[in-house]
């Protein structure tokens, strides 16, 4: 609870119901001023002007992050916690002993890397963008393709992947349990000191799920801090909910939709092709698509995209505000089922440079 901001809610009400507009000032679609458009956003979310949203969009209003949901057969304990801590930043988990979970996640980089793709085993580039963990709690789906939807399984996933620890789990999990030094620390995780996979696992997956992103001017803001937004970054926050677009697929407390979207990137039989969401589901709708990413902290994990092909926000805000891409089949793919459709929710948006700008210092403000 927040009385000052209630207060306010409440006399803009008031304002409202005496000036006969029949609605909050706040749910005002254009507002013509700052002054205004502060007004607009004094209240909570729930008050704040509705979202211009295409069909198909699935929108949650936004919102604080909750407490991080965690698993009945997994409870998070500051024991294991700090057990997977280690683990996350011991080279041990890998074919080489020279790669860690922290060294495509680094906390110094909002637990990105600052690649556009990532060097694994043998110095190996992977073709996809490490994602930042710092939300990885509160998502449904893991991976750039969902292909898990729980941390305990993702956690194991780049420990065995050729390209990024290439390990074999039979020999990490001898590795760790020749250590002595770990048999205080899982037998105050687990009860004992006895080392497993699942138990590797499952503290990998505590730890990850004691992360959050960094509190910022949008947090704050959220938390009843009105002057925490500057007046250029409230107008990005309103462009991001109506002439941008960028809410219909990026809502809700993490800021996702937490589905999958063609956006153009797939380079369908080309050198860069990447299939995305279809290598799992072998669903020919899910061609080219990837999950949506969490913008919390984003001006902190870039490149951007599923391959990082975008190195800043500015080209980023410029790639949506054209539509995306929108590849062309040749006339001999035609045809071709597979070949990818754009998602219907990226559409040419034509903000002005001002604009641009704007948006741009709204997801810095994540």
């Amino acid at each position: 609870m927040n009385p000052a901001r209630d207060i306010t809610a409440l006399v803009i009400a008031v304002l409202a119901l005496h000036l006969g507009v029949g609605a909050a000032v706040s749910r005002v679609q254009t507002p013509s001023s700052d002054g205004e458009l502060r007004l607009a956003y004094a209240g909570a979310p729930e008050t704040w002007p509705r979202p211009d949203l295409l069909p198909g969009a699935t929108f949650a209003e936004f919102a604080p992050l909750p407490p991080p949901p965690e698993p009945a057969e997994n409870p998070t304990t500051p024991e294991k916690a700090a057990l997977g801590r280690r683990l996350f930043e011991d080279p041990k988990l890998s074919a080489s002993g020279q790669i860690a979970c922290a060294s495509c996640h680094a906390q110094e980089l909002g637990f990105a890397d600052g690649l556009r793709t990532s060097f694994g085993h043998d110095r190996q580039r992977g073709r996809r963008n490490a994602p930042s963990v710092a939300t990885a709690a509160w998502a449904t789906s893991l991976f750039w393709d969902g292909r898990v939807r729980t941390l305990e399984e993702q956690s194991l996933h780049p420990i065995v992947d050729a390209k990024e620890m290439a390990a074999d789990l039979p020999v990490v999990t001898a590795r760790i349990a020749a250590d002595p030094s770990y048999a205080a620390p899982f037998a105050q995780a687990f009860g004992s000191p006895e080392v497993t996979t699942d138990r590797i696992a499952k503290a990998l997956a505590a730890f990850q799920r004691t992360l959050k992103p960094r509190s910022g001017p949008y947090a704050r803001f959220l938390a009843g801090r009105a002057d925490a937004l500057n007046d250029q970054q409230l107008r990005g926050l309103h462009l991001f909910r109506t002439k941008a677009g960028c809410a219909n697929c990026h809502s809700g407390p993490l800021l996702s939709d937490q589905k999958f979207h063609n956006l153009g990137l797939s380079f369908y039989v080309r050198e860069r092709q990447d299939l995305g969401r279809y290598d799992v589901t072998r669903d020919p709708a899910d061609v080219g698509a990837f999950r949506t990413p969490s913008l919390l902290n984003i001006s902190r994990t870039g490149p951007w995209m599923h391959n990082g092909l975008l190195p800043t926000l500015e080209g980023v805000v410029a790639f949506y505000d054209a539509g995306g891409a929108r590849p062309r089949p040749d006339p001999d793919q035609k045809d071709d089922p597979l070949f990818p459709t754009t998602d219907p929710l990226l559409v040419k948006r034509d903000l002005t440079p001002h604009e641009r700008a704007d948006l741009v210092a709204f997801l810095g403000a994540l």
